[in-house]
């Protein structure tokens, strides 16, 4: 049995984690705040005492797979003592594992972020604190997209260091790294736990994929 509304003990990541599952079944347009708040056991009126609505549920699954994911990675950046090829097979390790890890939340990176950008204003018969909570709402966006921006300013600044210390073909940056984060990504739309290669495994392929077209040859 479901929650009642005043019930609050569920734990906001638990929520979160949730509706990172339901979207990747069922997709941004097709789930529901009611498909999300039962797969936590809660009424979907008692979801809303914790995020005002689906958009603001989405914004929180983009956030908390992106701040996962730059913790894993930006300590790899300021390890001076690796070379540019070491801190990047590094970084792209642990963007794969953690994508691998959290399937449903890298798939929602990959699909959402469409729906995340273009989430609808209220009516013009909205209430104030309607169109102040859409304000709200916009501006933690923008701060998201800024995150997003500099997370994959990591990848572009090691490659980059690379390049001019010739340890890299001068490629072009962000193109390549572009391309890099996308393959990266898109582990999380087809990665199965039981399916044939590991997360590591995974990122072993990878990154044998794209270092060779960086490295150069002595």
């Amino acid at each position: 049995m479901a929650r009642k509304p005043a019930d609050q003990s569920v734990n906001r990541e638990e929520i979160i984690t949730a509706a990172a599952d339901v979207l990747s079944r069922r997709g941004y347009e097709t789930a529901t705040m009611k498909d999300i708040a039962a797969a936590v056991n809660l009424t979907a009126a008692s979801l809303y005492h914790h995020f005002r609505n689906k958009d603001a549920l989405l914004l929180a699954v983009l956030e908390m797979g992106l701040e996962f994911t730059i913790n894993r990675i930006q300590p790899i950046t300021c390890q001076r003592g690796l070379s540019a090829e070491e801190r990047l097979r590094a970084m792209i390790r642990e963007h794969i594992v953690g994508v691998a890890d959290n399937p449903a939340v890298g798939a929602a990176m990959v699909f959402e972020i469409h729906a995340l950008s273009n989430a609808k204003p209220p009516t013009r018969r909205a209430k104030p604190e309607d169109l102040q909570a859409f304000e709200a709402f916009l501006t933690q966006r923008d701060a998201f997209f800024r995150r997003r921006d500099a997370f994959e300013h990591l990848f572009r600044a090691v490659v980059q260091e690379g390049v001019r210390s010739g340890e890299f073909h001068p490629v072009d940056v962000p193109i390549f790294v572009k391309a890099l984060l996308g393959a990266n990504n898109w582990v999380g739309v087809w990665y199965r736990p039981d399916g044939r290669l590991s997360g590591e495994a995974i990122a072993t392929e990878i990154t044998s994929y794209f270092l060779p077209a960086l490295l150069m040859r002595k």
